[in-house]
C-alpha cells in the first residue's frame, strides 16, 4: 500500500486466474484474465471465447458447389464437342496433315484438362496430421507450438491449417475454397489446381485460335479484297485504322451468310477468349503467392502488417518438386534490384 502526494492511498491487487491448457492438460495460473493465451510448456494457443462459424447454410453451399461443378464440366464438354463438330471438318478439308496435327493436339489438351479437373475436384485437399494432445506425459515441450483447437472438428489445428465452413473440415495449408471445383485448394491438391489452370489456359487459347483460323476459311470472300490490300500497303497510321474499320464492317456485313457452323465458332471464340483471360489472371495470382511463400489466406492475414515472406524462385521450385540446384540459374527479383542499384 502506497501513499500519494494528495494524502490518498493506492492499493495494488493482484488477481490470478486458473485455467487449463487444452494441449497438455496442465493447470495454468494467469496474472489476469485473458481470452487468448499461450501455454508455456507445449506452446498451444487457447481461445476461451471462440468464434462459432455459421453452419445453417451448409447444405445450400454444397448444392451451389455441385451446380458450379456441373456447369464447368458441361462447358468444357461443349467446347470440346462443339470444336470437333465445327472446326475439324474444315481443318481436314485444308490438308490431311493439318487435320491430324490439330486432332492430336486437341485430344491431348482435352485429356489433360479433364483429368486435372477431376483430380483437383475429387482429391482430398489436405488432411491435417493427427497429433497427441491433452495429456502432459504424452505432449513434449513445444510439441504444439502455435497450435489452436478447432471446436468444429474437435482436434488440434496447425498454424497453416484453416477450417472450411463449406467442406466442413480442416484443410492443411488451405489456399481458398473454389466453388467451381466444389473443393478446397490445399496441400493435397494445390499442384493439381495449378496444373489444371495451366492446361485450361493453354486449351482455351488454342480453341480461340482454332476458331479464328476456321472462320477465315469458311467466311465468304470480301469484295474488293485487292483494293483493301493495296490501301493497307500505302496507308499511314490514321489511314490504317480507317482501312481496318472498313474491313471489319465488311466482315460483319458478310456475317449474315455465315452458317450454323460459323455461329458456333463465333460463340466458342468469345467464350474461350473470355475464360482464357480470367484463368490467366488467376494463374498469375497463384504463382505470385507461391513465389512469396504464401497462400491466399495467409496473404489476407498478413495485410497491414510488416511481415514479408522470403520471395525467391526456390519457393516455386520447392512447390513443383524441382531440384533446388536449378535456383542458382534463376536470379531472384531482389538480386536483380541489387544489381540495378549498384
Amino acid at each position: 500500500m502506497e501513499e500519494s502526494s494528495q494524502g490518498s492511498f493506492v492499493t495494488t491487487i493482484n488477481e490470478e486466474y486458473e485455467t487449463i491448457c487444452w494441449g497438455c492438460g496442465l493447470n495454468l495460473v494467469l496474472p489476469s484474465y485473458a481470452p487468448v493465451f499461450k501455454c508455456g510448456w507445449c506452446g498451444a494457443i487457447t481461445n476461451q471465447n471462440p468464434v462459432r462459424l455459421e453452419t445453417r447454410n451448409f447444405g445450400l453451399r454444397r448444392f451451389r458447389d455441385r451446380c458450379f461443378v456441373v456447369i464447368l464440366a458441361v462447358f468444357m464438354l461443349f467446347v470440346i464437342c462443339g470444336g470437333i463438330w465445327a472446326a475439324f471438318p474444315v481443318v481436314f478439308s485444308i490438308s490431311l496433315a493439318c487435320g491430324i496435327f490439330h486432332s492430336v493436339t486437341a485430344v491431348s489438351l482435352a485429356i489433360s484438362t479433364l483429368s486435372t479437373f477431376i483430380l483437383v475436384a475429387f482429391k482430398c485437399a489436405g488432411k491435417p496430421i493427427d497429433i497427441v494432445y491433452g495429456t502432459h506425459p504424452g505432449v513434449g515441450s513445444g510439441a504444439l507450438n502455435n497450435y489452436t483447437f478447432c471446436h468444429h472438428c474437435s482436434k488440434p489445428k496447425s498454424p497453416r491449417t484453416h477450417h472450411c465452413r463449406t467442406c466442413g473440415m480442416c484443410v492443411l495449408d488451405m489456399d481458398h475454397h473454389c466453388p467451381f471445383i466444389g473443393n478446397c485448394v490445399g496441400a493435397g491438391n494445390h499442384k493439381n489446381f495449378i496444373a489444371f489452370l495451366i492446361s485450361a489456359v493453354i486449351s482455351t487459347i488454342y480453341a480461340a485460335v482454332m476458331c479464328v483460323y476456321t472462320l477465315i476459311h469458311i467466311l465468304p470472300p470480301l469484295e474488293n479484297q485487292a483494293a483493301y490490300a493495296s490501301d493497307m500497303a500505302h496507308a499511314n497510321s490514321l489511314s490504317v485504322l480507317r482501312v481496318v474499320k472498313n474491313i471489319t464492317l465488311a466482315y460483319i456485313a458478310n456475317a449474315i451468310f455465315v452458317s450454323v457452323r460459323g455461329l458456333v465458332l463465333v460463340y466458342l471464340f468469345v467464350a474461350s477468349f473470355s475464360v482464357a483471360i480470367g484463368l490467366s489472371v488467376l494463374l498469375w495470382q497463384q504463382l505470385s503467392y507461391i513465389y512469396e511463400g504464401k497462400t491466399y489466406l495467409s496473404h489476407l492475414s498478413s495485410q497491414g502488417s510488416e511481415e514479408d515472406g522470403e520471395k525467391s524462385c526456390g519457393n516455386l521450385l520447392k512447390f513443383f518438386g524441382c531440384p533446388l540446384l536449378i535456383e542458382r540459374y534463376l536470379p531472384t527479383i531482389r538480386n536483380l534490384r541489387k544489381r540495378h542499384k549498384t
